[in-house]
Parts: structure tokens; sequence; C-alpha cells
């Protein structure tokens, strides 16, 4: 500062004068103090009296103060007596965790732009122009600094003759190195001296010394002197300097003294009144987390509580609430530090207790009385416990149901079995022990009287099971439905907010985004006002208390409205709706996935009826006892499995091929032996038959009766109506008689019996009607073995076969062709269309009869030809007239008629006989041809004519051939 001024003039006293002048001016022109942001602001809590106890320069201007501080911060830095120098003074001072953050703009300091400092640089500009006409005024210092250069090269010349030693910083003669560098000692080592040569050493010595004192002494004078004339200025000045000082305290003073009334007037209410909204604000957050930690206190007695009553999804839905408060609301409260491991382990106990609850209903369910009730055991505590089990993705809890479905079915079938051998008193159940045994010692009308009671209870079993699964399947599509009305409602908001966003990012621009005092008032109301309706809210123990950051009331109103959904949470009647919550995340394919294994869970129950029921019946099989029933029995015993498949069917809504599948085997066994009893009996029968014509006793007409009605079936037995009537002669079928064999009539029985079992037993279908094929076959081909191949004469003993015996043969077929149609249309009615194919038998049998019935035809054909063939071989034309050859042919021919006559209808003896005729003119044209008779009207052929007219009048006198055109001009030779 000295050397600034050395060349500056004193300053006069007019000068001076024009200089407070000047300020007086200045002070004219004094505007109001305008107070700038305090930048760092103090916080207003605790007693208001204490913002005086900061340091002030206006009311402690004689004490010392932080204002007096001379340290800086380069010195803090740059402490000397660290060995280490920290890189960084925040980790030096706080520690190494300490780490930089970015820190949010204050809302309370304005933003500082250039604009601020505009009327700064206005109000400056004029005194920067006073302050460089002041510089201009001073002398030029080039003069002055060549003489002062010309001064420091002489001082340095002289200074370079002073050894570096004496110009060290650490200079100190109190250091021995530097002492004998100063002063040799070898110039003092002896007392005495070796004479005048250490003597004048010393002297030099001394004088060098001197010397340099010499060249120092006048290096600082010379510095003095250059620096003088600035010196006396300063001294001069120091008065004037002092008075400027005094003003300006003075009016610093009055300044901060206007500035403390201002402080108190205007600005320490407001800061007070900020100072106790923020202090209400937090006494309102400290009020709702003090609350907020009371009811998560009470968490565990009222999980509790409710699981006391089996409220699972109430104490689920309280435990993931106050989870969730501890995670975000409650996080770092020493006291619950522990809670949320304790919860954790709560829930995991919950999972087993519903399990362990579940099984247990399962049991109870199922175990219940099986009686024609089939309401729901408990459907609120069935509903609850699935609602848990799935809010627990405990998705597996089917498979216990299924397991306790499984021992119930058994427990079922061994009661059913106890119960009837109880009642019976043939069975001793001590000498006979294992149940299986027992049941097998019973007759059939007691085992199946035991098997309908079974049926029975597995009916009342699946019906119970399937409304306890169709409940469990609501429970899971009511959640489902939940999920999707949920996705729905988020794509809408998100439409809706993406529109929002549209109209905000518009009125951003207009919207100024900091905290003003107002704001703080206003929060400080809503925080209040969301506290008391929050404290009136809150009256539930189990409902969630408002967030602790009350300030925002939409903030409070959510989470009312989830406290509200956490409490209607329980079970209540027809409330089905209002336990689904919101933390249920199972995805869509999870709900469908389980919901069709509840479905097929039904099924399964319907295949363990079935599978424990085929085993009863394979157990009851073992010793044939099965295969050893009478058709009635068995189509009984058919007819009521067909009945529980049926209602399985029904119920579950799926075939179960098991049991259908054993009482197929079971069919195909009894199949087997219906028919090969039927079989032997019709091969006995046709063993013994004789081929004469039967009586048909009035129970087979009522037999042929109904079928003609459209019935084929066994009409019941009436035992006082058919001792009154008397055996027909003939079989009535469609006013067509019949003159039929006792063989053919049972045959009749035999099948109507087939078809009847098909009725009673639509399963074996297919095998009777081959079974049937097989027996008309065989009838056709043993008939035909028996009559045609002459088989009767070996096996029953008749003499020979006559045409009598051809003729009923014949008939007996075509009552069988009568009734292949119907039967064919019986069996078509009960076939799958893709078993038509099997109705082929029936066309064959049909040939195979009609084959059948035309060879005997033939065959009676083939008697009379070889008759004719016989008489006429030995005609001879000459009288007496008619000749003995025709009135042996007549003969004969009366004779066939008289055995066919009765046995055929009028139309086929006609046409058999039209038949003979033609043979018989065969012949005759064959030996008049031989004889050389002509029709030439002579004797010869008078005498023939004479015979033919017998033969003609004989023919046509038999009964019902009066008509018969016999076309008699044949026999003669036509001329050419």
């Amino acid at each position: 500062m000295a050397s600034s001024h050395s060349s500056s003039p004193v300053p006069q006293s007019k000068s001076s004068d024009a200089f407070f002048k000047k300020e007086a001016d200045a002070t004219k022109r004094f505007r109001p103090v305008q107070s700038l942001p305090d930048v760092c602001p103090k916080e207003p809590t605790g007693n208001p009296n204490s913002l005086h106890d900061s340091p002030s320069l206006v009311v402690d201007q004689q004490r010392w103060t932080i204002y007096h501080s001379k340290v800086n911060l380069p010195a803090a830095l740059n402490d000397p007596r660290l060995a280490k120098r920290e890189s960084d003074f925040f980790t030096k001072t706080w520690g190494v965790d300490f780490v930089d953050t970015e820190v949010t703009p204050s809302f309370y300091l304005p933003q500082i732009t250039k604009e601020h400092f505009a009327s700064y640089q206005q109000e400056i500009t004029p005194r920067e122009k006073v302050h460089e006409r002041c510089k201009n005024i001073c002398t030029p210092k080039d003069t002055f600094d060549r003489t002062l250069l010309h001064t420091h090269d002489k001082s340095r010349t002289d200074l370079e003759q002073v050894p570096k030693i004496f110009m060290k910083p650490d200079f100190a003669l109190e250091d021995s190195l530097t002492f004998n560098a100063v002063l040799p000692w070898s110039h003092f080592s002896t007392a005495g001296g070796k004479g005048n040569r250490d003597a004048a050493s010393s002297k030099l010595l001394q004088e060098k010394l001197s010397h340099y004192l010499d060249i120092v002494e006048v290096n600082i004078a010379h510095q003095i002197s250059l620096r003088s004339e600035a010196f006396f200025h300063a001294m001069t000045s120091q008065h004037e300097l002092q008075d400027y000082l005094r003003k300006t305290s003075q009016a610093v003073k009055l300044l901060r003294e206007k500035i403390s009334k201002i402080d108190k007037v205007m600005c320490e209410g407001s800061l007070r009144v900020l100072r106790l909204s923020l202090t209400r604000n937090n006494c309102i957050k400290a009020y709702n987390k003090l609350k907020l930690m009371a009811t998560v206190h009470q968490t565990q007695p009222t999980v509790q509580l409710l699981l006391s009553t089996s409220e699972y999804v109430g104490a689920l839905d309280l435990i993931a609430t106050t989870q969730e408060v501890l995670q975000q609301e409650l996080q770092g409260i020493h006291s619950f530090r522990h809670l949320g491991s304790q919860l954790c382990e709560l829930e995991k106990l919950i999972d087993k207790m519903m399990i362990a609850e579940f099984s247990t209903y399962a049991r109870n369910d199922l175990n219940r009385p099986l009686e024609d009730d089939c309401q729901i055991l408990e459907e609120e505590r069935l509903v609850s416990l699935v609602f848990g089990l799935l809010k627990q993705r405990k998705l597996n809890f089917y498979e216990i149901y299924g397991d306790e479905m499984i021992n119930t079915a058994k427990n079922i079938i061994k009661q059913c079995v106890v119960n009837t051998v109880s009642q019976i008193e043939e069975i001793d159940t001590e000498v006979v022990v294992k149940l299986a045994d027992q049941m097998r010692m019973m007759n059939f009308p007691q085992w199946f009287d035991l098997l309908r009671n079974i049926f029975s209870k597995f009916t009342i079993f699946l019906k119970r099971v399937k409304a306890t699964l169709n409940t469990i399947r609501s429970v899971v599509f009511l959640v489902l439905d939940k999920n999707q009305k949920t996705r729905d409602l988020e794509d809408t908001l998100q439409k809706d907010s993406a529109k929002e966003s549209l109209v905000d990012s518009e009125v951003a621009y207009l919207t100024h985004e900091g905290m003003f005092i107002s704001d703080a008032f206003g929060d400080g109301e809503l925080a209040a006002g969301a506290a008391d309706s929050a404290s009136q809210r809150n009256t539930s123990p189990n409902s969630e208390p408002c967030s602790s950051d009350s300030v925002s009331e939409p903030e409070c109103a959510t989470d009312s409205s989830s406290s509200k959904e956490h409490t209607s949470s329980s079970v209540t009647p027809g409330g089905v709706d209002m336990m689904i919550g919101e933390d249920m995340k199972l995805t869509d394919l999870e709900l469908g996935r389980l919901a069709n294994n509840i479905q097929e869970l039904l099924y399964n129950a319907s295949d363990i009826c079935h599978d424990r029921s085929v085993k009863f019946l394979m157990a009851r099989a073992k010793d044939g006892f099965l295969e050893k029933l009478n058709s009635n029995e068995f189509v009984t015993l058919s007819r009521l499995m067909e009945g529980f498949i049926l209602d399985t069917e029904q119920i579950c809504g799926r075939k179960s091929m098991s049991l259908r599948g054993a009482l197929q085997s079971q069919a195909n066994k009894f199949v087997n032996r219906f028919h090969e009893e039927r079989k032997t009996k019709l091969s006995l029968l046709l063993d013994n038959e004789r081929w004469k014509q039967a009586e048909v006793p009035a129970e087979f007409q009522d037999l042929v009766d109904s079928v003609s009605d459209g019935r084929i079936s066994l009409p019941e037995k009436k035992p006082t109506a058919t001792e009154e009537r008397k055996p027909a002669e003939f079989l009535i079928v469609e006013g067509q008689k019949y003159a039929t064999v006792g063989t053919v009539l049972l045959l009749i029985r035999i099948i109507l019996e087939y078809c009847q079992c098909v009725d009673n037993i639509p399963s074996i279908t297919t095998d009777m009607l081959t079974r049937l094929s097989d027996l008309l076959k065989y009838f056709n081909s043993r008939s035909c073995q028996l009559v045609l191949g002459a088989g009767a004469l070996q096996v029953v003993g008749l003499k020979t076969i006559t045409t009598k015996n051809l003729a009923l043969s014949s008939r007996c077929l075509q009552l069988i062709v009568h009734y292949i149609p119907i039967i064919r249309a019986h069996f078509e009615a009960r076939l799958q269309p893709k078993q038509f194919s099997m109705l082929r038998h029936f066309d064959h049998i049909t040939k195979d009869y009609h084959d059948h019935i035309a060879e005997i035809s033939a065959k009676l054909v083939a008697i009379m030809d070889s008759l004719f063939d016989k008489l006429l071989s030995k005609y001879e034309v000459k009288a007496p007239v008619p000749s003995a050859c025709f009135r042996n042919i007549c003969k004969q021919m009366a004779k066939m008629h008289e055995a066919i006559y009765d046995l055929l209808p009028e139309e086929q003896t006609q046409m058999l006989f039209l038949r003979i005729n033609a043979s018989y003119k065969l012949h005759l044209k064959r030996q008049l041809a031989h004889l050389n008779v002509v029709n030439d009207g002579g004797p010869l052929n008078g005498l023939v004519t004479s015979d033919v007219a017998f033969y003609t009048g004989n023919l046509q006198a038999l009964k019902g051939l009066n008509n018969l055109d016999l076309n008699m001009a044949e026999i003669w030779e036509q001329k050419r």
C-alpha cells in the first residue's frame, strides 16, 4: 500500500472539502435499504427470543465476535500440524462415509440473475469514473522506476559480497555447524598463539564481519529512504482517514439499528408464525406416526382374534397391510425391528393352519351321513378357506380333497358290506372273518340289494362332491372376473392419464412450482383437516390408519379406501365379492388351470366310484357267480349298473369307462353263455324233432300277436288265462296260417329272448346280433341236414322223409323268413350308424333261407318227376280209357295234394302243381313222341285225348286247383 501511494501528493484541504461535499450529496440521494435474502436462513424452532442470540455488529461493537475472525478457509485447509493432508475437507471433517450429493434448490431463495445487479451497476459506474480520474492525476512512475532499478542493481552487487549463509531463513548461531562455519575454530586453537599470524587472522575475520554489517546497514538505510515519502504521506492522512471511518461507523450503526427495528416489527412475527406452523405440522405427523404405531402394535392380537374365528383372509390381509406399513411408513423404528420376521412366521403358520383346516373340512364334508341332503357343509367357511389358499398361492389344495375322496369311497363300500352282513343271520361273522368272504356267501337278492345300496350312496356322494367343487370353482371364477375388471380399469385410467398429461404439459408453462408463505399456511390447514378426518375414520382396530405423511388429503383418502376394503374382507353370507383383495396376484393362466383341475377332480370322483364298484364286482365274480346268473337276474343287474352309469354321467358330465368296461366284459360272458345255452337247446330240439305238425299253445299265439303289434318282448305269463284256452292247430301270423313244428315255436321264443336281451342290455347289441345270426344259420343248416339230407332217418328214426315233412319244413322256414325283417329293424334301431354294416348278416340269412325253401320245392317237384318218368315210360295207347297209368298218376297227384294243401298256402300249392304239371307234360310229350302218336284226330289220338281229359278233370277237381291253367296242348309236337 505504501508503494502505491509513494508518488501521490498529499491531498489539500480544498480537495478534501470537495470530497466531503460529494459525500454529503451522496447522502442526500440515499435510498431505502432493500433487504437481501439471507443465504443462511435460521431454522425457526425453539424460543423466538433466540433470534437475538446470534452475533450482531450493531449490538456487539465492544466485544469480540465472529466478525473479528482473521482465519480464512485456505489457512484452515493448509493446517501445518497434520502429518498427512487429506484431499477432501469434508472427508477429513465428517469421515470417509461422507459422499457428495446433489443439493435440492431451496424454495425460500430466489433465483439470482444478471438483472438483479443492474441497479448496482448503474450506481457504481459514476464512482468508477471518479476513481479512474484520480489515477490519471498521479505522477508517472517511469523516472522513479528507472532510479529504483539502478539503485536496486547497485545494492544487489553489494549484497552479493555477503556470504549466502547469512541470508538463510534458518540462520542461527545456536547451531554448532552454523557457528563453526561463521567462526572457524582454527583461529583460536591456542591460547597464546603461535605468533602474530593468528592475531592477524582474527583481526581480518573481525574486519570482514564488520564490512558485511556495514553493507547490510547501508542497504537498509537505502530502502528506508526510498519509502520515506510514502510513510510520511500515510502519517499525514491518518487523521483524515480516522474521521472518515468514524462517520462511516456512525452511518452503519444507524443502519443496523433501523434494520433491527424492522426485524422486530416486520419479520419476527412472520417467522414465528412459520415456525409455529411447521411445528404444528411436525406434531401432526408425530401424532399420526404414533397412532399408526399403536395400530401396528395391535396387529398380532387382532390376527389371533381373527384366527380364532377362522377369518383367514382377514388375518392375511392384516398381515400384508402391516408389512407394507412397516416397510414404507415405519421403516427404521427400533421397537418394531422384530415384528416383520414375526409376521412372516405367523403367515407361514396360517398357511399350515389353512391346509390342516381344509383337510379337516374335506374329511368332515365327505364322511358325514350319506342322506338325500346334498347341501354344502359350512359354505362360508369353505369360501373363506379357498380365498385364503388362493391368496397364499396354495394352488394344490384340491389334491387334499382328492385323497379324501378315495378314502371315503373305500369306506362307503366297507360300511355298506358291514351293515348288510350284520342283517343276514345265515352268515356267521365269527367263522368267516374277511368281509370279501362274507360278501361271497350272499345269494343274488341279498347281494343285489347291497349293490343297489352302494350305488345309491355313491350317487349321493357324487352330488355332494359336485356341489362342493362347484362352490370352489365359483370362487376361482370370481377371482378371474375380478382380474379382468381390474385390467379394464387400469387400461381406462391409463388412457385418462395420457389425456391429462397433454393438458398438464400446456399448463406447466404458466405454473410456478415454488412454495411460498401462503402455501405453507395452506399445507398446515390441509394437514390439520387430514389428521382430523383420519382420527374419525380409524375407529376400527382392524382398519388401516392413514399414512404418516398426512399433508396431502388425496393420499389419506386412498389409505382410507384400502382400510375399508381390508375391513370388509371378512366372510359374510352373500358377500363373496367383498373378499377379493387387490393383492391376490394370480394370473389368468394359473386360475384357468386351477379351474380345469377342479373340474377334472369331479371327473376323478366319478372314476373313483366306478373303480371301487368294479373291484366290488370282481370280488363277487371270483367264484363265477355272475356267469351263473340267469337272463332275468343278469338283465336286472345290467339295468342297475346302466342306471348308475347314466346317473354319474349326468352328475359329472363325462363318461367313465371302467364300470362300463366291466359290465361289457360280464355282458360278453353272459352273451356267450346265453348263446351256448340256447344253441344247445335248439340242437337238442332239432335232434328230437320228428317233423310233424305241432299244436300251437295259446301263449305262443299271444307271443306272435305281441310282435304283430310292434312290441318285440316276452309277454308276462298268465297261468289262469292259459289254462282256459286250448291249443290251436295253426299259428296265425298277420292273418296267415302257419303249420309249424314245436322246435320252430321255441325258436321264435328264443329269437324274441335275444331281442329283449338287447333292449335290456344295449351294450351287447352287436354281440347279440352276431350270435343270433349264428343261431339262425345253425337252424337253417341243421334243418336242411335233417330233412333234405334225410338226417332225421338216423337221428330220430323216421322211416322216410315224406312230402308232408318237406312241406312242413318249408313252411317253418317261411315263418322264420317272415320275422327276419322285423328282427333286422329291431337291431337297426339300436345300432350306431357306423355299425349298420353288420345288418348284412340278415340279408345273407334271408337269401340262404329262400334258397333252402326253393330246394324243398324242387325236391317235391323232383319226387313227382321221378314218378312220372317211371309211370309214363310204360304208358301204351290202348283201351280201356282211362288207362291204368293215368289212373295211377291221378292217384299220386291226389296224395301229393292231400299232403301239402293244409301246410302250404293256396298260391304256393298252385305254383307247385304248375311245376309238377309242367314236368308231367314233358314226360308225356316224350312218351307220345316215342310211340309216334300225333295229333291227327285218329283213334290213338282219341285215346290219348281221353286219358288227358281224365287227368285234367281229376287235377282240377282237387281243392284250390279248379282254376289252374294246365295248357295240355303242349304235349303234342307242333307241325313245321
